[in-house]
C-alpha cells in the first residue's frame, strides 16, 4: 500500500507545533500556576510583615500623629521598662502555648488513632464532623461558654465542692490553668486532623507484622504507629502553639490580672492606647521568636514527611 506525503502546503495536524515552543510551555505552566500562591503570599503574608516593620521604627504619638524615623531603639525599650513586664508577657503566652499543645497531643491523638483505626469506613465522616461541629459557633461565643462553665459558681466547682474535692475559696477562672484550658479546647481540632491524616496513610498490615515479630501491642504503636505518624503531629504543634501563643481571646475572658499574655498587649496598645508602633514592634518580636522555636523544632524533630499530608 502507498503512503501519502503531505506536501508543502498541507495544513499542519492540529495540536502540533514546532519542538522547541512546546517544551516551553510545559516549562513555564509550574511558574505560571505558582505565580497565583505567590501573588497571595505576597498580598497577605509578605506585605502586612513589612508594614508592621515599618510602623514599629515610627516615632510620635497618638495626637501629632507617628513618622518614619528609624526607631530602632523601641525594641530595647520594650524590654528595659518595668511599669510594663513585656518580657513577663511573652515568656508567659510561650508557656501557655506549650502548655497547651501538649494537651491537645495528649487528648486529641487517642481521639484520632481511635477514628483510624478502630472505627469502621462508614462512621469516620460522621465522627471527624463531630470534632469540627464547635466551629460552627463563633471562636469567641466558644470562649464566653467556658467561662460560665469554669466560674465558682459553675457545674464544675459546684461539682468538685460537692464531692469533697474543692475547698469554699476553690477557683478555676482567672487562672493559668483556665487559660490553658480555654486554649486547647478551642484549638483540639487542629490537632485531632492532622494526626488523623498521617495516620490514615498507615498501613494496617504494618501493625500486625510487628505482631507476628513477637512486639507487643505497646511495643508496636510505640516504634512503628507513633514514628510514622510523627509528621500528623509535626503539622498539629505548628497550628495549635502558633495560635495559642499570640491568641488575646482565651486569656481576657477566662484568665485574670496574673495571666495577661502578649496578645492583650498587642490588642491593648493597637486598640486600647492608640500606639501603633509599640504594637507593631511587639507583633514583630513575636514572630521572630515563634520563628526561631519553630525552627529549631523543625530541626530537632524533622520534617521528611510532612509533605505527605499535602
Amino acid at each position: 500500500m502507498a503512503v501519502g506525503v503531505a506536501g508543502p502546503g498541507a495544513a499542519p495536524t492540529p495540536g502540533a507545533g514546532p519542538a522547541p515552543v512546546r517544551r516551553g510551555r510545559r516549562r513555564s505552566t509550574p511558574f505560571l500556576l505558582a505565580l497565583v500562591g505567590t501573588a497571595y503570599l505576597c498580598v497577605f503574608f509578605v506585605i502586612p510583615l513589612v508594614s508592621g516593620l515599618i510602623v514599629s521604627l515610627m516615632s510620635g504619638n497618638p495626637d501629632d500623629g507617628y513618622t518614619f524615623t528609624w526607631n530602632w531603639g523601641i525594641y530595647g525599650s520594650l524590654f528595659v521598662d518595668p511599669q510594663v513586664p513585656y518580657l513577663t508577657f511573652l515568656l508567659r503566652s510561650l508557656w501557655y502555648g506549650a502548655a497547651a499543645t501538649v494537651v491537645t497531643i495528649i487528648v486529641g491523638y487517642p481521639v484520632a488513632y481511635f477514628i483510624a483505626f478502630r472505627v469502621s469506613p462508614r462512621w469516620k465522616n460522621p465522627l471527624l464532623m463531630l470534632v469540627f461541629v464547635s466551629f460552627l459557633v463563633s471562636f469567641i461565643i466558644r470562649t464566653d461558654m467556658w467561662a460560665f462553665v469554669l466560674a465558682s459558681q459553675g457545674p464544675v466547682v459546684t461539682f468538685l465542692q460537692a464531692i469533697g474535692l474543692a475547698g469554699k475559696d476553690f477557683h478555676i477562672l482567672g487562672t493559668g490553668g483556665a487559660v490553658i484550658f480555654g486554649d486547647a479546647y478551642n484549638d483540639l481540632a487542629f490537632m485531632v486532623l492532622p494526626i488523623y491524616a498521617a495516620l490514615e496513610r498507615i498501613d494496617p498490615r504494618l501493625g500486625e507484622a510487628a505482631n507476628d515479630l513477637y512486639a507487643g501491642k505497646f511495643r508496636a504503636f510505640w516504634h512503628t504507629t507513633l514514628p510514622l505518624s510523627r509528621s500528623g503531629i509535626f503539622a498539629g504543634v505548628l497550628l495549635v502553639f502558633i495560635d495559642s501563643v499570640g491568641d488575646p481571646v482565651n486569656s481576657a475572658l477566662l484568665g485574670g490580672t496574673n495571666t495577661y499574655t502578649i496578645g492583650q498587649a498587642i490588642q491593648d496598645a493597637y486598640s486600647g492606647n492608640q500606639q501603633y508602633n509599640v504594637a507593631a514592634a511587639l507583633s514583630t518580636v513575636l514572630m521572630v521568636v515563634l520563628g526561631i522555636i519553630l525552627f529549631i523544632y523543625a530541626r530537632v524533630s524533622g520534617t521528611d514527611d510532612l509533605e505527605d499530608l499535602v
